[in-house]
């Protein structure tokens, strides 16, 4: 086994991801989730998407969240947005961290945002001139980089055209989207290392679902190859409203249990975050796929 790293970065997607996929919840409860997450040591947090209310009506309360919540001092919080005018209302509510998603697939992406892939990197290209400007920086997310449910698979060069335009655009950094669950190990390998071949210094983030029980086998793959910056939803919340069967990302308190028993330290208090994954459980009404939060981390001891 190769060399892993010794730190992790975390990105916390559920009052994002995760809400977007539920029965719509209060304002309240989203500014409840997002602060208990400020405290568990996640140091950063996808909060809102600026979508159209008819799209995604989960996140028609987008500029009252960021109006309201509390931003802790040692977190970062960013939003997703996609489109110009999603830009605009992210840059305008405050946010200096905007993810912008794109499609590797023209099926997915014209469901998902009712253009081409083509048609949405022209768009990217007018967001990041305009982010920059206002001194904020541009991630730009390539979905269904590991198959898409309406195409099957997507070739490496599909995706890698994604890639390069964007970088030639100005992203500040790239990310891959897992959208139904379809990456394995064999495949994150594969794609990470095309990508970092053509673009090593670019910051490298990656966003498994668990949807077919391979979420954490793809994180083992991907550290490895030395990535330190991944994705996860509290409780695994979240999917795609655009991609059946796309339930589940990968739960962060599974991550963290993970990783922190491999050496790896993630700055994230274990306990915190299952007590916040628990109330995001009783925020949707239902139970989450989270194996940890049922179970416990291994060091729980059952009564004798």
């Amino acid at each position: 086994m190769t060399d892993m790293p010794t730190a992790l970065s975390l990105r916390e997607v559920g009052p994002r991801d995760g809400l977007q996929n539920e029965d719509p919840v209060s304002t309240e409860t989203k500014l409840e989730l997002i602060d208990r997450l400020s405290h568990t040591g996640v140091s950063r947090i996808e909060a809102v998407s600026f979508v159209h209310p008819r799209a995604i009506p989960q996140m028609a309360d987008a500029a009252e969240v960021a109006a309201q919540m509390t931003r802790a001092a040692d977190v970062r919080y960013s939003a997703l947005v996609p489109n110009l005018r999603g830009a605009e209302r992210a840059l305008d509510a405050g946010f200096n961290e905007i993810e912008v998603v794109v499609s590797a697939s023209d099926t997915h992406n014209k469901k998902n945002l009712n253009r081409s892939t083509a048609e949405s990197l022209d768009d990217i290209a007018a967001i990041i001139d305009l982010a920059h400007g206002r001194g904020a920086t541009v991630q730009v997310i390539t979905s269904t980089a590991w198959g898409c449910p309406y195409e099957g698979d997507i070739p490496t060069e599909r995706v890698l055209w994604v890639v390069d335009t964007a970088v030639a655009h100005g992203a500040d950094s790239l990310s891959f989207g897992d959208t139904t669950g379809m990456a394995t190990p064999t495949r994150v390998t594969r794609l990470i290392g095309e990508t970092r071949s053509a673009h090593a210094d670019k910051p490298l983030n990656l966003h498994f679902h668990n949807t077919r029980g391979t979420g954490l086998a793809n994180v083992l793959a991907a550290l490895q190859l030395g990535v330190t910056d991944f994705d996860a939803s509290v409780g695994g919340l979240g999917g795609c409203p655009y991609a059946p069967g796309a339930s589940g990302n990968i739960a962060t308190e599974e991550l963290v249990h993970m990783v922190e028993d491999m050496g790896i330290d993630t700055g994230v208090d274990l306990d915190a975050l299952l007590d916040t994954a628990a109330y995001a459980e009783q925020a949707v009404g239902r139970t989450l796929p989270s194996q940890v939060l049922r179970a416990g981390p291994r060091t729980r001891l059952a009564q004798s």
